[in-house]
């Protein structure tokens, strides 16, 4: 993957946690006070965010962080992603999936802080 295309993604990201933010607020603001899941819906968005802006910071870096990157990306997907279902559809079972997303920001974050300063990060 190039430093373009990881940008463009780490934008894409940043945009849907900004919109999804507002829907959660607006559009399913019913939807989560009747399910009790809008504290949920804001985890989901928070964590969202931040990692949105680490894709970005990460994908304008040099060398480019593609092990942290993925993590982050994948962390997305699976916690705030498993989060948002949960919050709309009151599955609980969903929450089981979160810490797989969990463990993939925390993956990341690991692998920053042990590759730091050298040249091929990978």
């Amino acid at each position: 993957m190039n430093s373009t295309l990881a940008t463009r993604i780490a934008a894409t990201m940043g945009l849907l946690a900004v919109a999804l933010g507002a829907f959660g607020a607006h559009g399913l603001k019913e939807l989560l006070a009747q399910n009790g899941t809008a504290a949920i819906w804001e985890k989901a968005v928070l964590y969202h965010f931040i990692h949105a802006v680490m894709l970005f910071v990460l994908a304008e870096r040099k060398p480019f962080s593609s092990v942290a990157w993925w993590s982050f990306l994948v962390g997305i997907f699976f916690f705030s992603g498993s989060l948002y279902l949960l919050a709309v559809t009151n599955m609980l079972w969903l929450g089981a999936i979160t810490p797989i997303g969990g463990v993939s920001f925390l993956f990341g974050w690991a692998w920053l802080i042990f590759t730091v300063g050298r040249r091929n990060s990978g």
